[in-house]
This record gives C-alpha cells, sequence and structure tokens, in this order.
C-alpha cells in the first residue's frame, strides 16, 4: 500500500492517544497556553544547490514561526538541532546560523539553545516555543457553516519561485527581477506572527491554520477537523498579476492549489464581525464554510477540490 504522510499522522495520534491535532501542542500556564511545534528540514529534499547557508537557517526558523502564528501566539524563542556532512566548510556552517539569527530577531525572538551532531546529509530540526493567552488562542476547531474563508497574503508565489529553478530561462517567459521575487518567496518565507496575534486579539476568528503544505488540502484538513465543507471562488483568490500573465489556468490551479510553501494563514470568520477582523491585518476573503464537500468555482462553474498538497512523506510500505 501507499503510505501517505495524513494517514501515518492518524496512527501516531491514535497510538498516542491524542485528543487534539493543531499546529502547535498545546500545554497550560496559568491564565496562559504555552505552544510548542517543532520542524525537520533536509539538504536532499528541502535545500536546493541554489539556496544560500543564509537562506537555510532562515527557513529552518520561519517553517517553526509560521506553527506559532497560527495560533496566534507570541514566539518567545527557537531551539535548533544541527546535522551536518563531516566535509562542511566553518563559513557554511556560520552563515546557517546567522539566518537562523536574523529570521529570529525579524520576529522578536531569538535562537536560544539547540544540539549540534554530525549527520550523513544536512539536517535541521528546530522546535519554537510561544505564548497567548487562553482567551486568545485561536485553533483549527471552530469554524461554523456561514464563516467566511480568509487567507493572508498571496498564494502561489513560493509554487511559482520552485517553478523558476527548475526551467530555462525563456521558459514560461518569466522576466529575472519576477523570476528573484518568486525564488525569494520560496526561499525566504515571512510567517505572519504579526498578523497571527493581532487576529487573536480580534476575537472573531473560529479557526486557523498555516498553509505551508498548500491550499487545498489545509482546506481538506479543516473540513475533516470541523465536519464542515468550503466554497471557494478562484477569482477571490490572491494571486501576482505577473503569475496570471505567465501561466496558463491549469498551470495556475496546481501551482496556487496545491504546490505549497507559502507560510500565509487561512482562518474563518465570523462573517457579521469581518469589518472588526479587517481592523487587524490585510486579508482576502476567498469563500464560505458549508455544510459538507470542498468545492472550488471556476469561472462558474463549481468542481470538486482534490485532497493533496505537499507531503513530507509519501512511499510504498506493508500494510501493518
Amino acid at each position: 500500500m501507499e503510505l501517505r504522510e495524513f494517514e501515518l499522522v492518524q496512527r501516531i495520534i491514535k497510538l498516542l492517544d491524542i485528543k487534539e491535532v493543531d499546529d502547535c501542542a498545546i500545554l497550560p500556564f496559568g491564565n496562559e497556553y504555552i505552544v510548542i511545534t517543532t520542524d525537520m528540514l533536509h539538504k536532499s529534499t528541502d535545500f536546493p544547490d541554489s539556496m544560500t547557508p543564509w537562506q537555510i537557517g532562515w527557513m529552518a526558523v520561519a517553517v517553526n514561526l509560521s506553527d506559532i502564528a497560527a495560533m496566534g501566539a507570541k514566539p518567545c524563542g527557537v531551539l535548533m538541532a544541527i546535522g551536518f556532512p563531516r566535509n562542511i566548510s566553518l563559513q557554511f556552517f556560520e552563515e546557517i546560523i546567522n539566518g537562523m539569527n536574523a529570521c529570529a530577531k525579524r520576529y522578536n525572538t531569538k535562537v536560544i539553545g539547540g544540539d549540534i551532531d554530525t549527520h550523513q546529509e544536512l539536517t535541521l530540526v528546530g522546535n519554537a516555543i510561544g505564548i497567548v493567552q487562553k482567551d486568545l488562542i485561536i485553533k483549527r476547531k471552530g469554524a461554523k457553516v456561514g464563516d467566511l474563508v480568509c487567507v493572508t497574503g498571496n498564494i502561489g508565489d513560493a509554487a511559482a519561485g520552485s517553478v523558476a529553478l527548475e526551467v530555462l530561462k525563456n521558459d514560461y517567459n518569466i522576466p529575472d527581477n519576477i523570476r528573484n521575487t518568486f525564488t525569494t518567496a520560496l526561499f525566504e518565507p515571512k510567517p505572519r506572527v504579526k498578523e497571527g496575534m493581532a487576529l487573536a486579539k480580534s476575537k472573531v476568528v473560529t479557526s486557523m491554520m498555516d498553509i505551508s503544505d498548500g491550499l487545498a488540502i489545509s482546506l481538506h484538513e479543516l473540513a475533516r477537523i470541523n465536519k464542515i465543507g468550503f466554497k471557494i471562488y478562484w477569482n477571490r483568490v490572491p494571486i501576482l498579476k505577473e503569475m496570471k500573465d505567465i501561466f496558463n489556468l491549469q498551470k495556475l490551479l496546481e501551482l496556487v492549489l496545491y504546490t505549497g510553501g507559502d507560510f500565509e494563514l487561512l482562518f474563518t470568520v465570523n462573517p457579521y464581525k469581518l469589518e472588526h477582523a479587517k481592523r487587524a491585518c490585510n486579508f482576502t476573503v476567498i469563500g464560505e464554510v458549508i455544510e459538507n464537500g470542498v468545492f472550488i468555482e471556476i469561472n462558474g462553474v463549481k468542481e470538486k477540490l482534490d485532497d493533496r498538497g505537499y507531503e513530507h512523506v509519501r512511499q510504498k510500505v506493508q500494510k501493518l
């Protein structure tokens, strides 16, 4: 059988008797919650040759802070374990540390410790810690039929960056300045920490999660957790004009809906409190919560949205 990440995670949840799944683990601490997350990145799957060591360090911290942002929490610190091959240069290693430090500082936190060891390939495992008032935390569960579906930022920029790395310069006719915009979005993602905290303080967001694995797969995840559905309107999804100029509709759909890499927030809001949410940060309403099914309307035609996106684990295994 083919083991997908979702099925493997579900098995772990059952074995460990985990009651609630969110972007972070949640620990009560007086009138607040401590939220903790971890992410692992590898050279072979996450760090293309054109990625600088500084960008590697930045990415390793950013991917963890994005989970903290999805809970509406304030980052308190990051721990980083680094496994490196014996032939790594001191300059390369120090630039990784500089990138980590730069990302942490950008979001008003620090790298507070970690571990190092030799490894077959460059591997970074981060743990981010955040804190949020109990009455402000935003979880994945809470969306209700009639709520509006919203996203921060533009969707698909990072996915376009992956295409820009793979094709010859004349393919898709990507100008150099636009190519740089796309690859920067891929290599130096900006977690929405400030936006997450502001949305939490608004107290009008009913559910939220990070969409780094892709918009479609994230919608399906929220639908499963909340036992509801979604209807998304393609013409409302925020996409850079340059992407629309470069890619045809079929390619755009793949990049925007399924490829992932955007460290944006997907959230739902009570429609009667939308104006209050708008005072928290900039975002785009892209659809609404319905009773069941996950659909997208494209040029007036409603279609089912596939449950797929970026998966960290997908391999053939013997059935357990």
